[in-house]
């Protein structure tokens, strides 16, 4: 063995079989994270049936096109390895609902355009690469919820990432962005404007006037309802995906 090289564990079948883990949903996990493994196992293509896939927190630098024999595959987290690039076949897994490849070496260059072909996507973290750039094609994923991309080396968000409808949480905190204001609509980029027209009620008809004193109540009953901010309930599983490899993964997981 070459000086240096570091020699990973073994991953045999009868390993990777008491890896299953049942999820509260009734999915199957194959869990192989934190395993020192440094090369895809193979042998897990046997288990190809499962819905979820761990293989983060490893020394992985390249994940094989066999990936595309997951059809069934929900949930891929390949965090912390050492990821250079993704297979074009990853663009296969069209039951793909959350993708982590966060804290890798993956750079614009080596996104494969086939990221915009998993159409049912909902949370993708792109977080501690080496990204210059976002490929607006990314901006197919509809149904994407959360993506976060922070960490990168962006300069820019494409409005088509920005503005896609379906968007609720963009983390792109700690990117060398042009200037603090141009930062901050990144990071908040769901915003919602009002306009509001106030009037006098000597400018309304009656009825008019009828309707708004309508409107006016019900709001006055609804804020009389609601809890003050310190009964408030929080919700800290909440979370959009970050930066740290935590070792309870289920913090990670979508509810």
């Amino acid at each position: 063995m070459a000086k240096g090289k570091a020699k990973g564990k073994k991953i045999t079948l009868k390993i990777a079989k008491n890896s299953i883990r049942i999820a509260p949903d009734g999915a199957r996990r194959l869990d192989l994270s934190k395993m020192g493994i440094t090369t895809f196992p193979n042998c897990i293509l046997k288990l190809a049936d499962v819905e979820e896939l761990d293989l983060s927190r490893n020394m992985l630098k390249k994940i094989p096109n066999s990936i595309q024999k997951f059809e069934k595959l929900r949930w891929l987290d390949l965090h912390s390895n050492q990821l250079e690039d993704l297979p074009k076949a990853i663009g296969t897994l069209q039951n793909l609902f959350y993708l982590n490849i966060s804290n890798n070496k993956l750079t614009t260059k080596n996104l494969p355009e086939e990221l915009n072909l998993l159409k049912n996507l909902h949370i993708l973290n792109l977080g501690l690469n080496c990204l210059d750039s976002i490929p607006t094609s990314l901006g197919a994923l509809k149904e994407l919820q959360e993506i976060g991309l922070f960490d990168n080396s962006l300069t820019t968000i494409p409005n088509s990432v920005k503005n896609l409808p379906n968007l609720k949480k963009l983390n792109a905190d700690r990117n060398p962005f042009p200037d603090l204001i141009e930062k901050e609509e990144y990071a908040d980029s769901i915003k919602r404007v009002e306009t509001l027209y106030l009037v006098q009620e000597k400018d309304l008809c009656s009825s008019c006037l009828k309707v708004c004193q309508g409107e006016k109540d019900k709001l006055s009953k609804l804020n009389s309802e609601t809890p003050s901010s310190s009964k408030q309930r929080s919700f800290p599983l909440l979370l959009t995906p970050n930066s740290t490899a935590r070792d309870n993964q289920e913090e990670w997981r979508l509810k």
